[in-house]
């Protein structure tokens, strides 16, 4: 991933993108951990599926220009918070606060920020948990703490988030195609919701005869 940076900053950008990848295996294997655990203990998985990613050079680049910043490692680390981010899958609304819940209790883990897009979904009808947390990542000769953002969302989130994602950067469509899409996706965001509370409801009414 290559940034418009001096040849000392490329160099700085390579060991710091070690560093952001460590996290991200960090906090996955924690992940797993948990979730095997869980599953030993109940029987049932929480978690669905764990994927993650590294911000893109071209998004990091064009987020540092709309903040007005200069664009160096320093200031990348220290105003973006998302350079590193795993995105997990759960089946049912509780599930992804029973595992917000156990990140957090992670003794070397701290959680930064919390932004509940469940309880207070964005204008556009998008659901989700987001955590920055901090992970420490042991080197030959130090410490560093890490930030990752964490995005923890049902299955119908996640279906309908994809959905969005594809109509958010196709720049060739008519604007009243647009408009009709997007309205559509705000009913499907309601109808998401909706099935998610069910599902939630069935599961709990299930375990309650268990």
């Amino acid at each position: 991933m290559e940034l418009p940076m001096s040849f000392n900053e490329e160099e700085l950008w390579g060991r710091t993108l070690l560093l952001y990848n460590a996290a991200l295996l960090e906090i996955g294997t924690k992940l797993e951990i948990l979730n095997n655990e869980f599953k030993q203990a109940h029987q049932y998985n929480p978690i669905e599926h764990i994927t993650s990613r590294i911000k893109s050079a071209q998004s990091i680049a064009k987020k540092m220009r709309h903040n007005g910043r200069e664009l160096t490692v320093e200031n990348i680390v220290k105003y973006i918070n998302d350079i590193a981010g795993i995105r997990i899958i759960c089946s049912f609304t509780n599930d992804i606060y029973r595992i917000a819940d156990l990140i957090a209790k992670q003794s070397d883990i701290t959680v930064l920020k919390v932004k509940d897009y469940i309880v207070n979904p964005k204008p556009n009808g998008y659901r989700s948990l987001h955590l920055i947390v901090e992970v420490p990542i042991f080197l030959q000769d130090e410490k560093r703490l890490m930030k990752v953002e964490v995005q923890l969302r049902t299955i119908a989130m996640e279906f309908w988030a994809n959905l969005e994602h594809q109509l958010r950067y196709k720049k060739d469509l008519p604007p009243e195609v647009i408009a009709k899409t997007e309205a559509q996706l705000y009913e499907c965001a309601k109808l998401s919701s909706v099935l998610d509370t069910h599902m939630q409801d069935i599961k709990d009414t299930i375990e309650s005869h268990s």
